[in-house]
C-alpha cells in the first residue's frame, strides 16, 4: 500500500458523484444518521464492482455490449427514479416523522443501488487497481482486495463527513422553504442530467 495509491484514492472519493451528491441530500433532508446510512449504503455498493474487476468479470462486461447495455439502462432507470424520488413528497429532501427505522433501510438500499446499477464502476476499478499492483505478485489477489477495502473504507469516511456537513446545514435549509424547493429542483436536476449522460455515454 503506497502513499501514492492512498493519495489518488482520496481525491477519486473526493469527486462529486451520484453517491456525494445522494449523501449530501440525505443530510440535508434527513440529518446525520441518515447520512451515515446513505454513505454505508454508498460503500457497500461498491463491493460487487470492486469484486467483478478482482476475477475479471469487468471485463466481460467490457467486452459484451448487450451485457454493458442492460446494466447501464437499469442505471439510468434507477438515476431518473432517484431523481423523481427527490421531487415527490416525502422523498429524500423531505423533512418529516418518518420512523428512523424504516428510513435508514430505505436509505441504505438506494445508496447500494446507486452504485450497485452503475457499470462504470466495475470498469473504473479494473483500470484503476492493476495500477498499483504488480500482476506477477504472488498475493496479487489479496493485495487487490486490500486496495479495494481501503478504497471503501475512505469512501465510507469521506461521505460520512459530506453528509455531516449537510447536516449541520439543516436548520438553515429548514427554516427557509424556498431554499429547500430551490435544492429539490437543483439535486432531482442533477440526477435527471446523471440518468442523462449515462444513457448517452458510448462505453
Amino acid at each position: 500500500m503506497t502513499l501514492e495509491y492512498l493519495l489518488t484514492s482520496l481525491i477519486v472519493v473526493l469527486l462529486p458523484g451520484t453517491g456525494v451528491l445522494y449523501t449530501i441530500a440525505i443530510g440535508l433532508g434527513k440529518g446525520l444518521k441518515p447520512s451515515v446510512a446513505a454513505a454505508f449504503g454508498c460503500t457497500l455498493g461498491i463491493v460487487p464492482a470492486a469484486l467483478a474487476s478482482i476475477v475479471g468479470l469487468a471485463a466481460i462486461f467490457h467486452s459484451s455490449a448487450l451485457a454493458y447495455q442492460v446494466l447501464k439502462y437499469l442505471g439510468v432507470a434507477y438515476l431518473l427514479y432517484m431523481s423523481w424520488s427527490i421531487l415527490r413528497s416525502g422523498g429524500a429532501l423531505e423533512v418529516n416523522g418518518e420512523k428512523r427505522e424504516r428510513t435508514l433501510y430505505r436509505t441504505a438500499i438506494d445508496g447500494i443501488l446507486l452504485n450497485v446499477l452503475n457499470p462504470k464502476l466495475s470498469l473504473f476499478f479494473l483500470a484503476f487497481l492493476p495500477q498499483f499492483v504488480s500482476p506477477g505478485s504472488e498475493n496479487a489477489t489479496y493485495a487487490l482486495l486490500l486496495h479495494a477495502f481501503v478504497f471503501m473504507v475512505l469512501t465510507f469516511i469521506v461521505f460520512i463527513a459530506y453528509g455531516a456537513m449537510a447536516s449541520l446545514a439543516r436548520d438553515y435549509v429548514i427554516n427557509r422553504p424556498k431554499v429547500m424547493a430551490w435544492l429539490k429542483r437543483g439535486f432531482a436536476a442533477t440526477f435527471g442530467a446523471l440518468g442523462v449522460k449515462l444513457a448517452l455515454s458510448e462505453s
